[in-house]
């Protein structure tokens, strides 16, 4: 029996588990009457949760300790430096949650521009030492990485959304890595948008969007909504 897409994905995707909280706070971001200060706060949450997932393939080593009752526990330590390489800039969202977990973390930046016609150029990068974390941008950071030393095994490429036809290429191109995400959508658009998806991340994350929505709703307040964006007054 010949092998379905998604099975040649097994080991190299690792979809963060689609808990009930995960998918509400999905859902937040995905509509389209979210607020960006919304927007904002739940876009962190999900890529706090991402982050912390990502961790567990890190390599840990046994590591033994006294407890202050005296008495020893066996657990586990990292004994690796982490680094993070953000691709600007949407990739700049997921430095303050790094940051967070990931005490005197190490981070670089490399900036991307997409030309009209779709090519993907390179325009600077800024990197730090260690280990690090749209489809022709993302293969291009990648080949950057690898063409620094970088071995592929060592990249984990942490994403809110993928796609069938983005994860193919990228792990065409670069099977070594290992690819985290939150949500695997349906496709692409004509415009190769993820869809459903939820827009331009980086627009509606940083600000610079021209339909921005009203700033005094709440999907968590009591009297305009609650985390799947209905109100709670309604039968």
């Amino acid at each position: 029996m010949e092998a379905s897409f998604e099975d040649s994905w097994q080991g190299r995707v690792d979809l963060v588990p689609q808990t009930p909280q995960l998918v509400a706070l999905y859902t937040v971001i995905r509509d389209s009457r979210t607020s960006r200060g919304e927007f904002v706060f739940y876009a962190d949450r999900v890529i706090r949760l991402l982050l912390e997932h990502a961790l567990n393939h890190i390599p840990l080593t046994p590591r033994t300790v006294l407890t202050r009752l005296g008495a020893k526990f066996v657990g586990l330590a990292y004994h690796e430096k982490i680094c993070g390489v953000s691709i600007v800039r949407a990739g700049e969202a997921f430095e303050q949650g790094l940051r967070q977990i990931a005490r005197s973390v190490r981070i670089g930046k490399i900036l991307i521009q997409k030309r009209e016609s779709g090519e993907a150029r390179l325009i600077s990068v800024r990197f730090a030492s260690g280990r690090c974390t749209s489809v022709d941008t993302a293969k291009m950071a990648v080949h950057i990485l690898t063409q620094v030393g970088v071995p592929a095994e060592r990249i984990l490429f942490v994403c809110m959304f993928a796609c069938p036809e983005g994860i193919q290429a990228l792990l065409s191109a670069f099977p070594g890595i290992q690819l985290i995400t939150g949500a695997v959508d349906s496709g692409l658009t004509a415009d190769k948008f993820i869809t459903p998806g939820l827009g331009d991340f980086g627009d509606l994350y940083f600000g610079t969007c021209e339909d921005d929505r009203d700033s005094s709703l709440s999907f968590t307040d009591s009297d305009a909504g609650t985390l799947d964006g209905t109100s709670p007054h309604t039968s």
